[in-house]
């Protein structure tokens, strides 16, 4: 699976998914767990980089005193929004409004797809942010502004 970035807003990143063949039902239904189940994670504050205490400790945490204090006083890391999950031939793509979350959730999300191409259905491609020529982003007209062409 190759992995590509292009322009990436936290609170307006697309994400896409480019499959050797269109994923099946099932496959889609495994997709959408892995996109709702980290969101969910984000949505509760998981992705928060600045609260790693278990993983800055290294490999030995037996008996880790874990610091409630310094859990709190790290800064809210939670994400804001997420679209459905869509499907149009051999592609996936899902937006997303990661808030205040850290890139750590695109690593986690990087590593459960390759683990996810590996053991079920083949990601040629995981493309995050930016635009793909073959299937456009939806206009979304901002409710706050008068359609130019309306008229009364």
């Amino acid at each position: 699976m190759r992995v590509e970035f292009r322009e990436c807003d936290f609170f307006n990143l697309w994400i896409w998914l480019e499959f050797t063949l269109p994923p099946s039902a099932m496959e889609q239904q495994y997709i959408d767990e892995i996109f709702n189940s980290w969101f969910f994670l984000g949505k509760l504050g998981g992705f928060n980089a600045e609260n790693l205490q278990v993983q800055d400790t290294g490999l030995d945490i037996s008996y880790l005193d874990y610091d409630n204090d310094q859990a709190d006083e790290s800064l809210m890391s939670l994400m804001h929004n997420m679209g459905e999950v869509e499907y149009e031939g051999n592609w996936a793509r899902c937006w997303i409004d990661m808030g205040t979350s850290d890139a750590l959730a695109l690593d986690v999300l990087i590593n459960s797809l390759k683990q996810f191409s590996k053991d079920y259905v083949t990601i040629e491609r995981l493309i995050i942010g930016g635009e793909n020529a073959d299937w456009k982003i939806p206009a979304r007209s901002n409710p706050g502004f008068v359609d130019e062409n309306y008229n009364n």
